[in-house]
């Protein structure tokens, strides 16, 4: 392709179905704004029940909005998600594993309930769907998995070890499916978001001495807002990520450089 075959068009998700896993709350429904302003029809799968506000922000955007109200760890969800999407939207083209949950507790209080619950979400239900879009993207020979990681994807994290293992589980599924899939023209990537302004961060906003701890540590010298990685998402949704595969998308203000 010639260079001057390049136009801001490379970005658009006009016609494109999306599904995005807790996409009505946090930053999740950030994702499926971000996906609707650019062009796409947004279907989201979550456990907690819709309370109507991201409707109408999709709507707004040009978007239309698909919900089903279900557990992602149960046995067969993945396909019912997969399925429900094409019945409803007539295609899926984006898979983004938001959803995501983070049990803390002191190491000796921290066990196997802990830990299972967490890898059954961040980790095995990413998967599960990953596999069951990629028969689908496959025949298509297109498609776009994002897979949502963390700054603890790449570090330790203090009360919180099911956490920080699969985000690190999570970042090699994303090389590995990339090493599968990138034949059929299908690209896999993740995002790691460092230090974000949302409800599961409010404790440590609210601490100053906390607070100006994480402060300390971004050389941008705020904490992000989801506006922030809604860029990011768009780029490895479209056309123009097309050559970015088995890339993890660090979005923190600088974090890891100090």
């Amino acid at each position: 392709m010639d260079i001057r075959d390049f136009t801001l068009n490379f970005f658009s998700l006009a016609g494109r179905k999306a599904i995005v896993t807790g996409g009505n709350t946090g930053l999740g429904q950030a994702f499926s704004l971000a996906l609707a302003k650019a062009g796409a029809d947004v279907f989201v799968p979550s456990v907690m029940h819709d309370d109507g506000s991201t409707a109408p922000l999709v709507s707004a955007a040009g978007g239309r909005y698909e919900f089903l109200h279900i557990d992602i760890t149960a046995p067969g969800a993945a396909e019912r998600v997969i399925d429900s999407c094409i019945e409803r939207l007539g295609a899926v083209d984006i898979l983004v594993n938001s959803a995501g949950i983070c049990p803390m507790a002191e190491v000796l209080e921290f066990g196997r309930p802990q830990w299972d619950a967490t890898v059954a979400v961040n980790l095995t239900a990413a998967f599960e769907l990953s596999y069951q879009a990629a028969q689908r993207m496959i025949p298509q020979r297109s498609g776009k998995i994002i897979n949502i990681g963390s700054l603890f994807s790449f570090l330790g994290g203090r009360w919180s070890s099911a956490y920080a293992a699969t985000k690190h589980g999570l970042a090699g599924f994303t090389k590995a499916y990339c090493d599968e899939l990138a034949m059929h023209n299908i690209q896999v990537n993740g995002i790691a978001p460092g230090y974000y302004a949302t409800a599961i961060t409010q404790k440590t906003r609210g601490d100053p001495v906390t607070n100006q701890r994480v402060l300390d540590h971004i050389p941008a010298a705020r904490w992000g807002e989801p506006v922030d990685l809604m860029g990011a998402l768009v780029f490895l949704a479209s056309r123009a990520s097309n050559y970015v595969n088995g890339h993890l998308l660090v979005v923190d203000g600088g974090y890891l450089v100090r």
